[in-house]
């Protein structure tokens, strides 16, 4: 059954299970003691930290393995703030950053701290210039990620960090996505990794923090991992984690370019094969094993469900899969579609045949979730003339945008239909869906019925 999801978790290396194993033998002593079993375990772990450092590209001494990739970044970002504290307390972030960096960002802010944004366009990318406009003398710390974790596209590191030592503040780069497939561009302050995107176990992330950089650890002291990461260290997990990260480093050129052919494939062919279907995240900027797109009029739990029932575990950023029935934020802020939103990420090895069968069951499968929602009785229009309003008060993604095509034909050309709704993923997909049709997409503003009353005019 082919996994599709390999950007939440990779399946774990053949050299990681033998490291793990191996090491589970050798390496359950402490390796802060003097005698023989924590010698050896000391030296599996010196051994461990080097390699990891010459794949990320920095000194042994810079690094140390933490529990989690999420807990190197609340560190790093806590320990840097802390550091610079008498520069400032200004934290500055892009909107696509991954969570554990944005709750980080939220965390600063309830302590009294100060977090600014910085917006990203249509394919998921910030602008350097405007990212080096975001940074003041009062800004103690600025997060890239490397790549995006929803919909691949790579961001402009090298550029941003041109700007942030222009400006004198040290960049925090998450390096979860991309670890895998090659360094991080020169000119990071501290980088941050988790090991079960690459293939390691789970449980080990990895902080790099380049010497110079002002940085005062929180929480109580520890002798261990340089103060970084207090408890004993998980050495067969950190063992695994390194020699799977050197593992897939090693493979990253011919299995890339494998993937990227892939991920082309189904790029170009989703589209084709499926109507009203935008493809996001940059084309040629991105990691090439991710590709994302999204589905007019689909509810993206249900084609989940559907494809799972197929065998393809994927994922997605739809509000209508989410806890909060809010479309993610990266998705947000890029201003794509939301709804019927798929994320496949293919781990190494992923057979042709697999990415084959994916293209041929997944019309069929839209078709079938589009027919199901389209069955109820649309929303009562009511108004005359050119303008039409639609009460979708209530219903969920993506049934407000179905309800608008169902009626747009009915205004002429020039004429609004006003769409209310108190779903939130609406917000996003209204304006992407008369971008997509060619109408054109007025505006919003408070409904007397509640939720918010969304403008389109009829253009053709």
């Amino acid at each position: 059954m082919p996994y599709f999801d390999a950007a939440s978790a990779a399946p774990l290396h053949p050299v990681a299970r033998q490291a793990l194993l191996a090491a589970l033998d050798e390496g359950w002593a402490d390796p802060a003691r003097l005698y023989r079993e924590g010698r050896r375990a000391r030296l599996l772990l010196d051994a461990a930290r080097e390699a990891a450092a010459e794949a990320v590209g920095c000194r042994p001494d810079e690094l140390v393995f933490t529990p989690s990739g999420t807990r190197a970044v609340h560190t790093g970002v806590a320990g840097a703030l802390a550091g610079r504290r008498r520069v400032g307390d200004r934290l500055v972030v892009s909107a696509v950053e991954h969570s554990s960096v944005l709750h980080a960002g939220e965390a600063h802010t309830a302590a009294g701290g100060s977090v600014t944004e910085v917006p990203v366009g249509r394919s998921g990318a910030v602008d350097p210039a405007v990212f080096g406009a975001a940074l003041d003398s009062r800004t103690a710390l600025a997060c890239l990620q490397s790549a995006n974790h929803e919909v691949g596209t790579e961001q402009p590191v090298a550029e941003v960090a041109a700007a942030c030592r222009a400006a004198g503040v040290p960049l925090l780069v998450d390096a979860a996505q991309s670890l895998a497939w090659g360094p991080v561009p020169e000119g990071w302050s501290l980088l941050a990794a988790s090991a079960h995107k690459w293939g390691g176990p789970a449980g080990v992330g990895l902080l790099a923090v380049r010497k110079g950089v002002r940085f005062a650890p929180q929480g109580p002291a520890d002798e261990r991992e340089s103060g970084r990461a207090p408890g004993f260290e998980n050495l067969p997990a950190i063992v695994a984690a390194a020699a799977s990260l050197r593992a897939v480093r090693a493979e990253a050129a011919a299995e890339g370019a494998r993937l990227r052919t892939l991920v082309d494939r189904i790029r170009a062919r989703v589209p084709e094969l499926v109507p009203d279907v935008e493809v996001v995240g940059d084309p040629v900027r991105r990691l090439p094993h991710l590709v994302t797109f999204s589905c007019l009029y689909v509810d993206g739990e249900t084609l989940l469900h559907e494809l799972d029932r197929e065998g393809f575990s994927v994922s997605s950023g739809s509000s209508c899969t989410s806890s909060t029935l809010t479309p993610s934020h990266v998705l947000r802020a890029m201003g794509v579609l939301s709804e019927g939103n798929v994320r496949v990420s293919l781990p190494a090895g992923t057979a042709e045949e697999d990415v084959d069968r994916f293209l041929a069951v997944l019309p069929g499968l839209v078709a079938s979730v589009r027919d199901r929602l389209g069955a109820p009785e649309p929303a009562a229009a009511t108004g005359a003339g050119g303008t039409l309003v639609v009460d979708a008060l209530g219903k969920r993604c993506p049934i407000p945008v179905i309800e608008l095509a169902k009626v747009i034909g009915s205004v002429p050309v020039g004429g609004t239909v006003t769409v209310l709704s108190d779903d939130e993923a609406a917000r996003l997909d209204i304006p992407a869906w008369c971008e997509m049709r060619g109408q054109e997409y007025v505006g919003e503003e408070p409904s007397p019925k509640g939720g918010t009353a969304y403008v389109v005019r009829r253009v053709s």
